[in-house]
This record gives structure tokens, C-alpha cells and sequence, in this order.
């Protein structure tokens, strides 16, 4: 088998490609990525992609037929990542996210692959109200990155891809610990917090409803989908990833931290405008469909694991806002740089 892995220098491919090697010690691994996160490590011992067989540099959207020549699934996890880049960056959000997506799988489909899986978002549901949202509920995107994700995978629904089997999951927020690990996600940023301030500070009113899914768990679906059979689920997919389990309020997850790390006071902004994006996710049908591929991780494990993580760094950064560890901040670096044009694509100017 062999697997291609855009976007695999992120937050979630070091830890994708660490368990495709466990599960497929034979397969030709491949990682596509334009770099952007590169020398963001954190606790590595070695650079992560020497677990791959090929690593190509460049962007997602010039990718061409003979990068995917061979190739059995792609996994595409190359993405403007948050909401705050993606409303920074709107129009890159929308090539990259959505555009470059729908044409990776025409050139795919073009190439024989068999299997695609395109990483998307519960965060399409936006403002959803108290019931979980199942696959077939209206949708209601707020932001840029939302309306990218909901975007490609409309994209993927109405092409003509042939026999290629396409399974888009739509994963609960991202957390846990990695080899490139994101403070700019709540649950990782809540863990910071505590152990580098001992104080959580819920900038909203706290009561907004969230899910979560560590990023093992989401390499283990990933696992799942690069081999879903046609008539599991059909030949296009969208599908909840998440467990039931981890549906709930943001000051629920602070003060799990808390408990998790004696001594962290949380303080809850009461009179903060509520925040729209709230919503709670149903996964029926993927504890249906993926049985053998369940999340694994508890709330109390993922804040066990970063905690620990962080530790064994000897984390005590209290201006970790400003840090490499918060994309944001890292695009910025390279566009005052030189190093990035304002489109994200690297630039001569300023390289070295």
C-alpha cells in the first residue's frame, strides 16, 4: 500500500504518520507539505518525518498527477487551520482549503487512486442549539474556515471521481499532545495555562458547547477510512468523528484541567457576550460504520497526556500567546520575514 499524507507537517500528521507505520509497517508512506510548520517542535527527538519513505516540499495547490503516480490513498490534511487564519487569510482559506482540495482528488481520481480521505470539521454546524447534530442536520458555517470545509466537501459530492471511494470526516476539536503541538486550541491552551500561570482564564461565558476528539483518536479514523469499504457508508462519505462522551460546555473542560493539575484556579467571564459557535455533535454513525475504530482517549486521559507532555519540556512559558506554538504567530514571522507573500506562498525574498 502506499499512502499520500498532505499537510503532514502540521499538528495532526506527525502523529497520523507515527501510527500509519505502527498499522502498516510495509507501506510506502509519503508526506506532501509546504513547510509553514516545519521547525515548530515540541518534545521530538528526532524530525517526525523520517517515519516516511518520501517527503516532498511544496504547496497543495501545485500539486500535479505525477506526486499521486502509484499512489493507493490520499489523506488530505494540508489546511488553513483555525478561525483565526482563516478570517485573516479568507481568499487563501478558500484556495487552499476548499479549491486545492477538489482538484487533489480530479488528480487522484486521474492517477487510480482508490481511496481519499479529506479531514473536515464539526465546526460546519456553527450555532446548533442544545440538540447534536447528525450528518443529515442543516448546517451553519460562521466562519471562513467552516464555509472552506462545508465548501470542499460539496466539491467532493458533486465531482466525477469514478470508482475513487471518498470519505470526508468531520472531526470534533482537535486536541492532545504532538510532536508539533498547537497552544491555539482550547484544551491544549486550558493545559498550558494551568501549568505555566496556574490560573485558566474562560474568556467567554463558558457556556458554549463544544466536542473534542484527541489526535491519536483521529489518526486511528484516518486508519479506518483510507480502507472503508464502498458499501460501508457508500461512495461518498461525510461522517461525525468524535465519541458522545466528549460533548460539552468549555467550562466543563476547564475545570477538568483543574482537577487534573492541583492548585489551577479558573476564572469564568460571566458577562462576556456569548458565543455563537456552539454546538453539540451526534457520532451515531460512525460508532455504526468504524466499531473497531472508536476514540480511545478519555477527556481525562488527553489532559493526562498533554500535561505530561508539557512537563517532560519543562513547560513555564506564561507568554506562550506569542510563542511558535500558536500558528498565527508563526505565519506572521514569516511574512514580516519575507519569507511568505501575503497568498502564504514562500517568497525568495528573505530566504536564506
Amino acid at each position: 500500500m502506499r499512502i499520500l499524507v498532505t499537510g503532514n507537517m502540521g499538528y495532526v500528521g506527525p502523529v497520523l504518520i507515527a501510527h500509519l507505520r505502527r498499522i502498516f509497517p510495509n507501506a510506502v508512506i509519503i508526506g506532501y507539505d509546504a513547510g509553514w510548520f516545519a521547525d515548530c517542535l515540541t518534545g521530538a527527538d528526532v524530525f517526525p518525518e523520517t517515519l516516511a519513505d518520501v517527503q516532498y516540499f511544496g504547496d497543495v495547490r501545485d500539486m500535479t498527477e505525477q506526486h499521486l503516480a502509484g499512489v493507493d490513498a490520499v489523506v488530505q490534511l494540508a489546511a488553513v487551520s483555525n478561525d483565526p487564519m482563516g478570517n485573516r487569510f479568507e481568499q487563501v482559506t478558500e484556495a487552499i482549503n476548499r479549491n486545492a482540495s477538489v482538484h487533489v482528488a480530479a488528480l487522484a481520481a486521474m492517477a487510480g487512486v482508490k481511496h481519499l480521505v479529506f479531514a473536515s470539521s464539526c465546526s460546519v454546524y456553527g450555532s446548533a442549539g442544545e440538540a447534536p447534530r447528525k450528518e443529515t442536520d442543516p448546517l451553519n458555517p460562521l466562519t471562513a474556515y467552516a464555509s472552506s470545509k462545508i465548501g470542499a466537501e460539496r466539491g467532493l459530492a458533486s465531482g466525477d471521481f469514478g470508482g475513487m471511494v471518498i470519505t470526508c470526516l468531520r472531526f470534533a476539536t482537535a486536541c492532545g499532545f504532538s510532536p508539533r503541538l498547537r497552544l491555539d486550541l482550547m484544551l491544549n491552551d486550558f493545559v498550558a495555562c494551568a501549568l505555566a500561570t496556574g490560573e485558566i482564564s474562560v474568556l467567554s461565558d463558558g457556556s458554549p458547547w463544544r466536542p473534542l476528539i484527541d489526535v491519536s483518536d483521529m489518526a486511528r479514523a484516518v486508519e479506518w477510512a483510507i480502507q472503508r469499504p464502498r458499501e460501508a457508508g457508500g461512495k461518498f462519505l461525510s461522517v461525525n468523528v468524535g465519541g458522545d462522551s466528549w460533548n460539552h460546555q468549555v467550562r466543563d473542560f476547564a475545570h477538568a484541567v483543574a482537577a487534573a493539575i492541583p492548585g489551577t484556579k479558573v476564572s469564568i467571564n460571566a458577562a462576556a457576550q456569548s458565543d455563537k459557535r456552539s454546538y453539540q455533535v451526534d457520532f451515531g454513525l460512525f460508532r455504526s460504520l468504524a466499531p473497531a475504530h472508536q476514540p480511545r482517549k478519555t477527556l481525562a486521559t488527553s489532559i493526562e497526556s498533554l500535561r505530561d507532555g508539557l512537563r517532560a519540556m519543562n513547560f513555564a512559558d506564561r507568554h506562550f500567546r506569542e510563542s511558535r506554538q500558536i500558528r498565527m504567530r508563526v505565519l506572521d514571522q514569516h511574512i514580516q520575514a519575507g519569507r511568505l507573500n501575503r497568498d502564504l506562498r514562500w517568497s525568495t525574498r528573505g530566504r536564506s
